[in-house]
């Protein structure tokens, strides 16, 4: 068998990324495209479980665990949709606690797995969902670091916008 196609989607907090996975996931479904599987945000799951944000030492767990998921579901299903890659958790390291060590990890994990990157671009209305949001200020940081990633790990990407 072999493995499932990633479309990996990617952009910083409040911008659709969960949303337009899961649209994305039906819609495969409904072409009957084959077996279509949608791995959720281990951080969104992580911070509910823990009732906070994670703290520097535990940034590299949850990079792993998001890869992880993906490869499970890529290797069962022909079409895997990422709600978020090893990539943000990457930024987010970077952008809150200045470290950069999961960053060359990260990009390489994510262009193994990832046959199409999609990246949500910064329209949306930012909203709060509890611990994750840190606000609207972070979303122009977070989506530069990013890019600027992507760039140096020559990363490919196409930016989505808008609603439905």
């Amino acid at each position: 068998m072999s493995e499932g196609r990633c479309i990996a989607i990617v952009g910083a907090e409040s911008t659709g990324k969960t949303t337009l996975a899961a649209a994305l996931a039906e819609r495969l479904r409904a072409a009957d495209a084959g077996r279509v599987a949608w791995v959720p945000e281990v951080l969104r799951e992580w911070c509910d479980a823990i009732g906070r944000t994670p703290l520097a030492h535990e940034q590299g767990a949850i990079l792993r665990a998001q890869h992880e998921r993906i490869a499970e579901a890529a290797a069962t299903h022909d079409w895997v949709v990422c709600d978020t890659t090893a990539l943000m958790t990457a930024v987010y390291s970077t952008l809150v606690f200045g470290d950069e060590s999961l960053q060359q990890r990260a990009a390489e994990l994510h262009a193994r797995t990832a046959a199409v990157t999609l990246l949500t671009a910064l329209d949306l209305p930012w909203v709060a969902d509890g611990h994750q949001r840190d606000g609207p200020q972070v979303r122009e940081p977070v989506d530069a670091l990013l890019r600027a990633l992507m760039q140096r790990h020559r990363i490919g990407y196409s930016v989505v916008a808008g609603r439905g």
